[in-house]
């Protein structure tokens, strides 16, 4: 399967139109969201490369390292508007931290003291996400931070967290 990838990259790259796309984000849009192979920033918010800075994590969870690439976003790259943007039928609003723990025990392995950032209460993860982010005194003032949830059955986009 790795080969295959690489030979698309191979294909790829002859047609390749990226080159010279400046760093900064066209639109000054940061979007925080989940890894789900559903979710297809891009298209689905009708931009195109080169409009917005996407971190992806499991959850679109707000973590330190999020955090570490909002700063440099905002300070760097033209951010001024932030999008937290989780979505329905979440496996993590399936499951808990424990669960995790105990599925990981039964295969031998183990994580320390990582949270795993699971979501019992899909809405309040959002609102403690959005105002994590906020609150973070190395943002600069003025930054527009909002909640979003994606709904993977029919495509929408709804505001939670204004």
């Amino acid at each position: 399967m790795l080969d295959e990838l690489l030979e698309a990259n191979k294909r790829y790259s002859e047609t390749f139109s990226l080159a010279g796309l400046a760093p900064r984000a066209a639109r000054g849009l940061a979007l925080v969201t989940c890894m789900d192979s559903r979710i297809e920033p891009l298209a689905m918010l009708g931009l195109v490369p080169g409009d917005s800075k996407i971190m992806r994590n499991a959850g679109g969870r707000v973590t330190s390292d999020v955090l570490r690439s909002l700063v440099f976003a905002t300070a760097y790259l033209g951010v001024t508007h932030i999008v937290i943007m989780q979505h329905t039928k979440c496996a993590l609003t399936l499951i808990s931290d424990s669960d995790v723990r105990l599925h990981l025990a039964g295969a031998g392995l183990e994580m320390g003291d990582q949270p795993f950032l699971t979501m019992p209460d899909p809405d309040a993860a959002l609102r403690a996400d959005v105002e994590m982010v906020r609150s973070f005194g190395s943002l600069p003032k003025g930054i527009v931070v909002e909640g979003w949830r994606y709904d993977v059955d029919d495509g929408s986009v709804n505001r939670i967290v204004l």
